[in-house]
């Protein structure tokens, strides 16, 4: 007879397989990549100020992670849960921004419809932006799927001339 769904469910005492006590360990490589990504962004801002470059350092930091990912020099999994604990938290941030709108009630009294008109088309212009970027890699994934099959059938058919 199997145990109920629930009991399947809890984890055993001492963290289970996973080696991590209590989710302490969960927690602690969410602040280690969370620290690397802020390390990343803080480096690329520092060469920014250093370059008098006209692009904001968080821009260069996500451009040289991005290059790390697909080069391989980082495994997406070594900064995974960081990105995803920074990804859920997201709207904190916007918080700030919230509370100063509120402050300046009198502007978008009077100019509403042109801040308005500007959040709007930044917004499209995002999600073009991103639909391209998707389209594009998602091609050159294809491409490299596709360059696979033929070098893996390539020396399939090699190694049935050698028999």
């Amino acid at each position: 007879m199997s145990a109920p769904v629930f009991a399947r469910s809890v984890r055993p005492a001492g963290g289970g397989s996973s080696g991590d006590a209590g989710g302490f360990g969960r927690v602690a490589r969410i602040a280690v990549q969370s620290a690397a990504i802020a390390a990343l962004w803080i480096g690329a801002d520092f060469i920014v100020r250093r370059l008098h470059l006209p692009v904001p350092g968080g821009v260069v930091g996500l451009v040289v992670l991005l290059a790390l990912l697909f080069c391989g020099g980082i495994a997406p999994r070594w900064v995974k849960a960081g990105a995803d604990w920074l990804l859920s938290d997201m709207l904190l941030f916007f918080i700030p921004a919230a509370v100063a709108a509120v402050q300046y009630g009198g502007l978008f009294r009077a100019d509403g419809w042109r801040l308005a008109l500007v959040v709007i088309a930044g917004t499209l212009m995002v999600m073009v932006a991103v639909a391209f970027a998707v389209d594009q890699a998602a091609r050159v994934e294809r491409r490299f799927a596709l360059r696979r099959v033929r070098v893996a059938r390539k020396a399939g058919s090699l190694s049935r001339e050698r028999r």
